[in-house]
């Protein structure tokens, strides 16, 4: 099999699976809306400074870590944005395993 022919059938199995369907439904529902669109990407905004910060070894500030904490619970108490961030850590994750599996079985062992 071509590779290129094997990665557009994978490609379109995921399109097909109900994760990445539910994750497209929700992700419009949620982006859809600009109250609900901005307050996603303010918090993801604040959380990518955070981790710049930390992985240029700065140590993070307890009350922004705090803010974020409060972001976060404020988000999740808004059933579209939490039912949101649900199925996009289950399209993640089936990502990341995808990812992994073809890591693992093309593993190249160094000399």
């Amino acid at each position: 099999m071509n590779i290129y022919d094997a990665a557009h059938s994978l490609a379109k199995a995921i399109k097909n699976s109900n994760e990445y369907k539910d994750y497209i439904e929700k992700h419009e529902k949620v982006f859809s809306n600009p109250k609900t669109k901005n307050m996603i990407e303010d918090f993801r905004k604040k959380a990518m400074e955070i981790q710049m910060s930390q992985m240029s070894g700065k140590e993070i500030d307890p009350s922004k870590a705090e803010e974020m904490k409060k972001l976060e619970e404020i988000l999740m108490t808004n059933p579209v944005i939490s039912d949101f961030f649900s199925v996009e850590m289950r399209f993640g994750q089936i990502m990341n395993d995808v990812y992994k599996i073809l890591g693992d079985s093309i593993e190249i062992k160094s000399e």
